[in-house]
């Protein structure tokens, strides 16, 4: 094609001017170059001599002219694009350019960012977004003739702003999930611009971003936390608190709510470096810090329980020693030797007592205590209980009063516990009501359930002990100041045993030094006509001289071992002793007793050992072994059965109890005998 005045609009140095000079427009609806209109013209010139992307669709079927910047878009579509029909160029994307040349030549021009569009143009598909904007352009007639477009394509922009935004909310997604607490504050006034989900829950749910931290926590200005903001934008130097107790005021208008917390306030500092913002982390450790202050609470009641234990084992060493002493005296008058060996009963059951509580809490604690139910009248349960009390309450003078509305009824209960239930209430009542005080114990059945009320009109209970009445070691001062502290497990043990019946304790009192009510519940599990079972017969009181046994005792407690005969023999029976378990085997061997009580825990051959041993010999089967240990547990008892013992006595022996052991074995003698 020549180069003449009549195609100086397509002059240039550009490829796409070279192109269209050198163009066969001969098969194009366009035409030849010198009859285009000027208006067209006009717009080619334009075209070509801008760095900017542009084209024109022009004619019926909108036949594209474009410059170089626009030829990077087309892709592969470039150079076989030229002078063909827009929406043929651009057939993939047909339905999304058709509705807008329909716009552009109905003679709107529009401007359209980031419009994406699904094009093919190097062989694939690709997502891409364009910005632009479509004009009209009017030939010499005054006509929509075609459309002119200025575009440029935002791809890598949109993808970039895309990576960033799914950076930027992935990020958040970890800002928000992360288990401890965060926010950003920037400013003097300490505005909110981030707070993740654990912050807002710490501080109550309330509104905070965009708010400064007087209008939107006031109640943490108040407690020194803003001070705290201020001096790091002041020092950019980081600030850490360690189990920091902080009171939140609740979103409803409740009650604030103490929490305690871990944190640090790390400076945010801008390009220059200067603090313009504090970055805030950290943890709510509040159930952290009631776990560790309810182990050092422990710490303490069980420092406390053991100053307590020695004091209470120290009270009744004290008169026995004294009565020791006494009894050791020559002369001694009868009166003062009774006197003397009533004082050391009495204190021995009270230590026996005490032992007895911390065994039977340890089984509890455990799992292993198992309760012996049968069917007993509620009045024979509270008699048991009042007869365990009453000289306590005599000493002290106070009246004991019973009220049995439904005496007569019957439960199914561990008899030995329930008495236990209602005499650990009752001495408590007796030890802690002044001299000349009323006790009552009341019984009823109030439909399934049997109602025990023990109330006095002692020294009451304060508010906080109230709280902490059946806890474990807890005392409350009030307590704790008299003489009859005792070890703080009594209610524990209560508590217990009742809820191992199924049942439940309460306690009641309207202040100090206005008395205590505690009822107690326990199902009835039985009808109201059942009857109870026949007492089993007992052998009670010391055993006649007129029925000796052949005894071998060995424990090398010598003392334990010797006053232990020397009582035995007072009652008529031959008694020989040993200390260790070679002896008490040999010394079996040459006398063939009736009867060996045997210590478990002996040097050389322990308990087990030994009776193992005498229940292989030849007559080993005869004698009655009984097993006495400080050892109480339950798999104690099985495992001295399983050796061959006939009965598992707990430490310190009663006497009484071994009375009735030695006499079932003289009644099942006598009847063996022809």
């Amino acid at each position: 094609m020549e180069d003449d005045s009549e195609l100086a609009f397509m002059a240039g140095a550009s490829r796409l001017a070279a192109l269209m000079r050198q163009h066969d427009w001969s098969r194009s609806e366009l035409g030849s170059p010198r009859d285009w209109p000027q208006s067209l013209r006009s717009i080619v010139q334009l075209m070509l001599g801008s760095a900017f992307p542009m084209f024109v669709a022009w004619g019926p079927s909108l036949n594209t002219l474009y410059n170089d910047a626009y030829a990077q878009i087309m892709g592969d579509k470039h150079p076989r694009g030229l002078g063909r029909p827009f929406l043929e160029i651009w057939a993939e994307i047909h339905d999304d350019l058709h509705p807008l040349t329909l716009r552009a030549l109905g003679g709107e021009a529009f401007y359209m960012e980031n419009l994406p569009l699904r094009m093919r143009r190097h062989g694939y598909d690709e997502d891409t977004w364009f910005t632009f904007s479509w004009s009209p352009v009017i030939d010499e007639a005054g006509q929509n003739a075609g459309i002119y477009c200025a575009c440029t394509e935002t791809t890598r922009m949109v993808l970039a702003e895309r990576h960033l935004r799914a950076r930027e909310e992935w990020l958040q997604g970890l800002f928000d999930q992360a288990p401890g607490f965060a926010a950003v504050v920037k400013g003097p006034e300490h505005v909110f611009e981030m707070a993740n989900a654990a912050y807002l829950d710490v501080t109550g749910n309330r509104p905070l971003i965009g708010l400064p931290l007087a209008r939107a926590l006031p109640e943490i200005v108040e407690q020194g936390f803003a001070a705290r903001l201020d001096e790091v934008l002041r020092t950019g130097v980081a600030d850490v608190g360690r189990s920091v107790e902080v009171l939140v005021n609740h979103p409803d208008g409740g009650p604030p709510v103490l929490r305690h917390v871990d944190f640090m306030y790390q400076p945010l500092r801008d390009a220059e470096g200067a603090v313009q913002g504090v970055f805030v982390q950290g943890n709510d450790v509040t159930e952290q810090y009631r776990a560790q202050e309810a182990l050092r609470q422990a710490d303490r009641n069980k420092d406390e329980f053991l100053a307590t234990l020695a004091h209470e084992l120290r009270n009744p060493l004290a008169p026995i020693r004294t009565a020791a002493h006494l009894l050791a005296r020559p002369g001694v008058a009868e009166a003062k030797r009774e006197q003397a060996t009533g004082i050391i009963l009495r204190q021995v059951v009270h230590m026996s007592r005490l032992l007895d509580d911390l065994i039977d809490i340890a089984r509890i604690t455990q799992g292993r205590l198992l309760l012996r139910k049968e069917a007993v009248s509620i009045d024979s349960v509270v008699d048991v209980a009042l007869e365990a009390v009453r000289p306590l309450a005599q000493a002290k003078g106070h009246a004991l009063d019973r009220s049995l509305a439904d005496g007569g009824r019957h439960v199914i209960v561990d008899p030995v516990r329930m008495a236990q239930i209602l005499t650990n209430l009752l001495g408590n009542a007796v030890k802690y009501t002044d001299p000349g005080g009323r006790i009552t114990v009341e019984a009823s059945v109030d439909g399934e359930r049997a109602h025990f009320v023990v109330t006095d009109n002692g020294i009451g209970l304060s508010p906080r002990a109230q709280q902490n009445l059946f806890v474990m070691f807890a005392q409350d001062k009030a307590a704790l100041d008299r003489s009859e502290g005792g070890l703080g497990i009594g209610l524990a043990l209560v508590k217990a045993l009742v809820e191992l019946h199924g049942g439940a304790v309460s306690a009641a009192s309207e202040g100090e030094g206005r008395g205590s009510r505690f009822d107690v519940w326990v199902p009835v599990g039985v009808s109201a006509d059942a009857t109870v079972p026949a007492d089993r017969a007992k052998t009670t009181g010391p055993l006649s001289a007129s029925s000796p046994l052949v005894m071998v005792l060995a424990d090398d407690n010598r003392d334990a071992c010797l006053m232990l005969a020397e009582l035995l023999r007072l009652q008529g029976h031959v008694v020989h002793t040993a200390h260790d378990g070679a002896q008490a085997v040999a010394l079996a061997e040459k006398v063939r007793p009736d009867v060996l009580v045997l210590d478990i825990g002996m040097p050389g051959l322990n308990g087990y050992e030994v009776a193992r041993t005498l229940r292989a010999a030849p007559w080993g089967a005869a004698p009655l072994l009984v097993a006495a240990t400080g050892w109480s547990q339950a798999q104690d008892r099985e495992r001295a059965l399983a050796a061959g013992f006939d009965a598992h006595l707990t430490k310190p022996l009663d006497p009484t109890v071994l009375d009735d052991l030695l006499a079932r074995r003289l009644a099942e003698t006598a009847l063996s005998s022809p």
